[in-house]
């Protein structure tokens, strides 16, 4: 797996993937950034809500269980201090349609045991989910 990272100016860089997707990523304008693309620290929020649904719909397909939806969303809560690490992250799932004895499993798999991001995240941030089923 591999990303790339090319400084364009102010705090914006343009990322490329390994698989081919670009994107741009910038810093907030109080250190120089212009609001181009998200922050870095989005993107570990993003990173860890979008491979927990991920895992949460292949748990429930291979399981042949049926569901309409899928959301999760992620609040996180960093240090004051530097590096602001994230302390706190709390997933939030919407799995609807979903018999909820199912969805709980699907999400208490993912969030416990599955998920890449979520694992990257043990021990440095204490990580909490909630499920709306």
């Amino acid at each position: 797996m591999e990303v790339e990272a090319v400084w364009q100016e102010g705090m914006r860089f343009e990322v490329a993937s390994g698989s081919g997707h670009t994107w741009t990523v910038d810093g907030p304008p109080e250190l120089g950034g212009a609001n181009a693309g998200p922050r870095p620290m989005e993107l570990m929020l993003a990173s860890a809500v979008t491979c927990s649904g991920i895992d949460v719909v292949e748990i429930l397909r291979k399981g042949r269980r049926s569901f309409d939806g899928v959301t999760v969303k992620a609040v996180g809560e960093r240090s004051d201090k530097v590096p602001k690490v994230f302390t706190r992250i709390e997933l939030r799932f919407a799995v609807r349609g979903a018999d909820p004895a199912h969805a709980a499993r699907a999400v208490e798999l993912s969030a416990s045991k599955y998920c890449s991001a979520l694992r990257m995240l043990d021990g440095a941030a204490e990580i909490s989910w909630s499920l709306e089923a």
